[in-house]
């Protein structure tokens, strides 16, 4: 077995598919076993074989490791002095700590009919949509409702309404209502992760921040803005 264990947050484990990606590539004779926070973003990749999410692994010691040649990959790309100093994109540096020979895998994300069918229905609307991430991070483990280091501010998300709203429904992603602009549709009900990623099938244009939205589009191959305040585009961003 190939064993890849995941911490962090939501766009994180979407730039991780590429790394299972590589690791499947780099191994194809081994089942590859991933243990992460957000094992739905992993269920429908053909390349994985098994998820478990963190703290629910029965029997995994006995079933993947104990008098087996299993591999682990656990290391923290964040730590490391090629991303310290962003001389690498994370997914790259990612690789290298592991010695994975990267050949370009990029993130992926697959949707069930289910989820597809949860997009068309949650978010057909009257014109072409728009969907404006203005601010990231979990919805109860943040400390501050604001993170300065890569939230829109909010004179800028504000141009960015008055700009679009005629000719778009501009869908807001935020954390709480506070955060709401007004003229737009701002989504901070709890939902799945795919069912939030679905809204991306669906949008015509997409302005974003440096959050989970962000590697979904990535991921899905959709074209997106994305604005950048304290963290870095060569990092985290994709040529696309």
């Amino acid at each position: 077995y190939s064993i890849f264990h995941i911490e962090g947050g939501l766009g994180k484990h979407v730039a991780a598919t590429a790394i299972a990606s590589c690791i499947k590539n780099n191994y194809p004779n081994r089942k590859l076993i991933v243990v992460c926070a957000y094992p739905e973003v992993f269920l429908n990749l053909k390349q994985v074989d098994r998820v478990y999410r963190i703290g629910s692994t029965p029997y995994f010691y006995e079933n993947y490791i104990k008098d087996n040649a299993s591999l682990i990959f656990k290391h923290e790309p964040y730590f490391t002095t090629d991303h310290i100093h962003q001389k690498l994109p994370l997914i790259q540096s990612w690789c290298k700590i592991y010695g994975l020979q990267f050949s370009g895998e990029k993130p992926e994300l697959v949707f069930n009919l289910r989820q597809i069918q949860f997009g068309r229905n949650k978010w057909i609307r009257n014109k072409p949509i728009l969907v404006l991430q203005t601010n990231g991070g979990p919805l109860t483990e943040q400390a501050y409702p604001y993170s300065w280091t890569r939230d829109m501010p909010r004179h800028v998300a504000e141009s960015i309404v008055n700009q679009y709203k005629d000719k778009y429904h501009i869908i807001q992603i935020c954390r709480n209502n506070i955060q709401a602009i007004e003229g737009t549709e701002a989504v901070t009900e709890t939902m799945s992760n795919m069912e939030l990623f679905s809204l991306l099938l669906v949008s015509d244009k997409r302005i974003l921040i440096d959050s989970c939205l962000q590697h979904a589009a990535a991921a899905l191959d959709l074209k997106s803005t994305v604005l950048w305040i304290g963290t870095s585009p060569k990092v985290f961003g994709y040529d696309l």
